[in-house]
């Protein structure tokens, strides 16, 4: 008799195929583990689905969340810290904030955010209004 059947016939209250008490309690305590861990997994990418498609299609949730840190910041993060900035500077050069930061979602850079550098995303400059989209998103998350 297969191991799952056993199961399934305890939990239907058979008593064909009896288990010892500390075996039922073991597979009671896994099968709950189990279902709070698949919880876990649906809520921790609960976070990833409120990432806008665009976002998803750039591979961006790859490296950030919207409220936690991955690889790169939280994007709520970068909100914050740009919250009434009207310049950034990038590699020495001050730019409107929206066009700055594109400028660094494009060509990449480090030094902003700790050692780990971010590669650039768009370095054709093939997909900027995109880029320019995103970054507008991620500087609304602070208002």
């Amino acid at each position: 008799m297969r191991c799952t059947t056993v199961v399934s016939n305890f939990f239907q209250g058979e008593s064909r195929y009896p288990l010892r008490k500390s075996a039922a309690t073991k597979i009671m305590s896994y099968g709950i583990a189990g279902v709070f861990a698949a919880s876990l997994m649906v809520a921790g990418n609960a976070a990833a689905t409120d990432m806008p498609p665009l976002a998803k299609k750039n591979d961006c949730d790859i490296c950030h969340d919207i409220d936690k840190r991955i690889v790169g910041p939280a994007w709520r993060d970068v909100a914050k810290r740009y919250k009434g900035a009207a310049t950034y500077t990038y590699k020495g050069n001050s730019y409107p904030l929206e066009d700055g930061l594109v400028m660094k979602v494009s060509k990449g850079g480090s030094g902003n955010w700790g050692a780990m550098p971010m590669p650039g995303n768009d370095l054709n400059g093939t997909k900027r209004a995109e880029i320019k989209q995103l970054v507008k998103f991620v500087l609304s998350l602070e208002k």
